[in-house]
């Protein structure tokens, strides 16, 4: 081969791998979808969002239906309001639920829909009122001890 041809194959190999590098940046950022499908937003109340993100997936029985697109506090409850945009295809009863999952072993969280049984749908703009806040790890270790040692305490009072 000559020179020229080897510089110019060098140059395609490198463009290739930059652009797959970016591409896996964007998976890794959640925002890889560039879609300009139709949606409607949902809103839900949370006691703890725990480390859920902007732009973080909103998903039902594993498929994402739309995404996070705010977060912010009320000033009034001090919950925590997070603002969805689900895709107009998926139309969710007015009964069915939200969580805050977990996903993966880097712990990156989203929103789980569940479906309800009512006859209706929600409207744009409705809030989902029966949610289940994100589970905090920290949470649950404090409790832990603490229940341990009350046990501990109970054990030494009845000797």
């Amino acid at each position: 081969m000559k020179p020229r041809t080897t510089e110019i194959l060098v140059g395609l190999f490198v463009l290739l791998g930059m652009a797959a590098l970016l591409f896996l940046a964007l998976k890794a950022a959640n925002l890889a979808s560039f879609s300009t499908e139709a949606t409607y937003a949902l809103n839900a109340r949370f006691d703890n969002i725990g480390g859920l993100k902007v732009r973080a997936p909103v998903r039902s029985a594993g498929v994402t239906v739309g995404r996070v697109t705010g977060i912010t506090l009320d000033p009034k409850t001090y919950q925590g309001v997070v603002a969805m945009e689900i895709r107009a295809g998926f139309q969710f009863p007015k009964d069915s639920s939200a969580k805050i999952l977990t996903s993966g072993l880097l712990g990156d969280q989203y929103i789980g829909l569940e479906p309800g049984a009512d006859d209706a749908n929600f409207a744009a703009g409705a809030t989902i009122t029966q949610t289940q806040s994100a589970l905090v790890l920290e949470n649950l270790i404090g409790q832990l001890i603490f229940n341990k040692a009350a046990e501990a305490g109970d054990a030494g009072a009845r000797k």
